[in-house]
Parts: structure tokens; C-alpha cells; sequence
């Protein structure tokens, strides 16, 4: 399925507000353990699998990757890509992941943040992408984590004063689509386990060199009193494997 919400103007209007939307890497809760997990980019070649606004494509850029491709479904996420990441050597490219093709051996690093879980087939893009990699070649990517998606309305489950009780997770080994809210709208996302993911990766060749449950950092616990809620339940998974 090739669900496209961002371009819906409400929706992503409401999407620019966000922390991360506004702030880049710098707030984004995951990004403190996300960039100790990132290899050289110095004289790589790069794609980033649904770049969004391209702040990841920027960083790569502005720490010595040679080529940088940005894919993504989104013109509106495009279009503010490149007002506010445009720098040379970065590529952006309206496609959505299905439809993506390359020859093998082409890239050096391929991330995809917070993209994944919108895709109903891992196996095919892990095959896809070990087949761009060159040897030895990075796969580091961030998906919403199988706890966080596994019950589908990613919301918590509320007490009679409107206070949040707990988080819930049910059929969580039933994978498959599910259907949530985000930002007010209904969006359909992949609820898969850890166990698939990883096994996924281990049958198309990778090796696993970090997992990662990422707690909100010192410092955004600090100025955001709503992150102390992500130490109740983990949110996002990160995943760095090689060819």
C-alpha cells in the first residue's frame, strides 16, 4: 500500500509543527543515540529511504559524504527538502519505496528514519537494499517500535480523570496492518515483532552490529516535561546491520 498523508495540507500542516519538524535532528528524541550508531560518511555514497525534510541528507552531506539521494513519497515533504536542505551534492527524489530501483553495489550507507513501519513488505526492501550496498556497506534505520505498534491505535489507555494508566499491547505476534492515529488523522502502518525484523535482516545476509531501544536524552527530558512519558514504554526501535 502507498498511503501518501503528508500531502494532504491539514495533515502536514499540523507535521510542521512538530518539534522535529521545527528543530531538526536536534529534536528528534532518538537523535543522541541515533548518531553514535552512524559510520564515516566521509567519500560515501548515500540513500536515505523516506528522507522527509532531508535533515539527515544534510548531515551527511556536511560530514563529507560525496553523494547524497533522498527518496521520498512526499512533494510537500520534498518542496520544504529543498528550501531548507538544498546544499550540493544531495539528490532529491519523489518516488515512493516500492517503485525504487538501483544497480547492485551502488551505495556505501542506506538510512531510513522513522519510515519503515509504513511499508507493508521488510522482506523486499531488506533485499532491495542489500542488493545496493556495496560489501561492508551500512543499513541503519528506525522504525516504531513492535511494543509501540503492536495494539494499533498507538494511544494509552486513560483513567476517569483523563490520566494516562498504561500503554497497551495486545496481538502483538498477529504482524501485519494495522490502523492508527497520528497528528489527528488515520493512518495505515506495519505492525511487525522484534524477532521478524531481525530474522529478516540475519536471512538476507546482514550481520547485526547494534540494537537499540533509545531512551529520550538527559537534556530533552529537561526542556520537554511530555518525554518523560517515552521512559514508560519504548517508542522507536534502531536497527545498524552490514553487508
Amino acid at each position: 500500500m502507498k498511503e501518501n498523508k503528508y500531502d494532504d495540507s491539514a495533515f502536514f500542516e499540523q507535521y510542521e509543527k512538530m518539534n522535529r519538524s521545527q528543530k531538526g535532528l536536534e529534536g528528534a528524541g532518538e537523535w543522541h543515540v541515533l548518531k553514535n550508531m552512524l559510520p564515516n560518511f566521509t567519500g560515501k555514497n548515500i540513500l536515505d529511504l523516506g528522507c522527509g525534510f532531508g535533515w539527515h541528507c544534510r548531515y551527511a552531506i556536511e560530514n563529507g559524504a560525496k553523494w547524497v539521494v533522498g527518496i521520498d513519497i512526499s512533494e510537500n515533504m520534498l518542496e520544504k527538502a529543498r528550501q531548507i536542505n538544498n546544499l550540493k551534492g544531495i539528490e532529491y527524489i519523489k518516488k515512493a519505496l516500492e517503485d525504487v530501483d538501483y544497480p547492485a553495489r551502488q551505495f556505501d550507507i542506506v538510512l531510513s528514519s522513522l519510515t519503515l513501519h509504513y511499508i507493508e513488505s521488510f522482506d523486499t526492501i531488506s533485499q532491495n537494499v542489500y542488493k545496493w550496498l556495496k560489501p561492508g556497506g551500512n543499513f541503519i534505520f528506525s522504525v516504531e517500535h513492535p511494543v509501540f505498534t503492536a495494539f494499533g491505535n498507538q494511544d494509552w489507555i486513560y483513567g476517569k480523570e483523563g490520566e494516562k494508566l498504561y500503554w497497551p499491547v495486545d496481538n502483538y505476534f498477529k504482524v501485519g496492518k494495522r490502523e492508527a492515529v497520528f497528528l489527528g488523522e488515520k493512518l495505515i502502518k506495519y505492525h511487525r515483532t522484534l524477532t521478524s525484523y531481525i530474522n529478516v535482516l540475519l536471512k538476507q545476509g546482514f550481520k547485526i552490529n547494534e540494537v537499540t531501544e533509545p531512551e529520550p536524552s538527559k537534556e530533552m527530558l529537561a526542556e520537554f516535561l511530555e518525554m518523560k512519558e517515552e521512559l514508560r514504554r519504548p517508542m522507536m526501535l534502531i536497527v545498524s546491520a552490514e553487508k
